[in-house]
């Protein structure tokens, strides 16, 4: 069920907001639409965010492969 609620907004977001409105569906009274649509998505981006943040990460790397990085990663610190 839709709530209805007060949001103050800086001039600038109004505009996009409105000018996005008009792009979208041709009026300013989708306000409403293009708001939820956008912060749909800005939580869906974070959710996602969390997740591979906290996800694990596994690497398949052959031996080769792994002494290779590691040499490298010695010269690195010996140049210093």
């Amino acid at each position: 069920m839709p709530k209805r609620t007060t949001v103050i907004l800086d001039d600038d977001v109004y505009e996009k907001i409105v000018r996005e409105s008009i792009k979208r569906y041709g009026t300013t009274r989708a306000l409403s639409k293009i708001i939820n649509d956008l912060l749909r998505k800005s939580l869906s981006y974070k959710e996602d965010l969390v997740r591979l943040i906290y996800s694990e990460k596994t690497v398949h790397i052959s031996e080769e492969d792994f002494e290779i990085f590691r040499r490298e990663l010695e010269k690195r610190f010996v140049s210093r």
